[in-house]
């Protein structure tokens, strides 16, 4: 079989690896999709811990169960599957364990044609979405929907706004606060995606390329009650700005690095909070998918590209106009 595999630093090879063996407690899924994450290139460049060379990458993922060992499990077999990728998130729901690892690193992960994974990863696929859909879910939908709901604490009618729209985590984010009923708004350095995102439902976007005053959003809107952000950095303290008393962030991530000042007087004084977030745990991953299927939701994928295009395709992971996923047919 063929999977995509860290062979050394900075190098990926799409080889050809026994199918494996299946064992007590375990199922071997033929993938149909899997679809590419920031994490992946993060890996690839060595910007993640406990890395192993010779490890399938690939965090997302859907299916089909081909085989079981245990007899107890047979009717697995044939159905339709996204793959959880958490390991070990613990007992506690609020946060992750120190054993917590994510599918794909140092454990090997969908980017193959057979995965040999637990039976407790597996969940059925919503049936109103394709393999292809299906595929952009797993890691993507699970952080979105932990920060808007767990972290954030998303009701209708709030005023959200969404940092960064295009990327994975944040078109969830658009998604998921779209069909819960509030009033969803976005920023973004490109025109076509804010065009894309005001198509979409959108009440309003900033280009924070050619736009410099994040208050007058504030003015206009009349104040956020919850960010979703994953960039950091200094744009912090305009988020802080524009939010509404009580309001929060809540972000997962923090690719333009750390602010070189917060605003705590207006935090203390208006009682907001900045709360961190990172994936989620199963009972909120099953939560991830019925939500997906009572509101009929469909990911945006920017692309579908034959698996053999995997490795070359990480080039285009942070390509500016991308919108949704880059997934690919197994």
């Amino acid at each position: 079989m063929k999977a995509l595999l860290l062979t050394g630093p900075g190098q990926i090879e799409l080889k050809d690896i026994p199918i494996p063996e299946v064992t007590t407690g375990k199922a071997l899924v033929k993938m149909k999709a899997a679809a590419l994450n920031r994490r992946d290139d993060w890996i690839r460049e060595g910007k993640y811990p406990r890395i192993q060379y010779g490890v399938t990458l690939g965090s997302d993922g859907a299916g089909v169960v081909e085989k079981v060992f245990d007899d107890i499990h047979k009717a697995w077999v044939g159905q339709e599957v996204v793959i959880n990728p958490n390991i070990d998130w613990g007992s506690d729901p609020e946060v992750q364990s120190k054993n917590y690892t994510i599918l794909g690193m140092p454990v090997n992960g969908t980017f193959t044609e057979y995965l040999l994974v637990n039976i407790d990863r597996l969940q059925h696929k919503p049936f109103h979405l394709d393999f292809l859909q299906a595929a952009t879910l797993p890691l993507g939908g699970l952080t979105a929907y932990r920060a808007l709901f767990r972290r954030g604490g998303l009701r209708a009618g709030m005023n959200v706004l969404i940092s960064g729209f295009g990327g994975g985590v944040a078109q969830f984010a658009f998604l998921f606060a779209q069909a819960a009923g509030a009033n969803v708004y976005i920023t973004s350095g490109s025109d076509e995606k804010i065009e894309k995102a005001l198509k979409m439902g959108a009440k309003g976007a900033f280009n924070y390329k050619r736009q410099n005053n994040y208050e007058d959003l504030w003015k206009t809107r009349g104040g956020f009650d919850l960010i979703i952000d994953s960039a950091g950095g200094d744009q912090l303290n305009n988020y802080i700005k524009i939010l509404r008393p009580n309001g929060r962030i809540v972000f997962y991530g923090a690719t333009n690095g750390l602010p070189s000042k917060v605003d705590l007087y207006r935090m203390f004084w208006n009682q907001l909070t900045l709360q961190g977030s990172t994936m989620g745990n199963d009972s909120e991953f099953n939560e991830m998918l019925s939500f997906v299927s009572q509101h009929k939701i469909i990911p945006v994928v920017d692309s579908i590209r034959p698996f053999s295009k995997i490795a070359s395709s990480f080039a285009d992971i942070t390509k500016p106009n991308k919108v949704g996923k880059i997934v690919f047919q197994v």
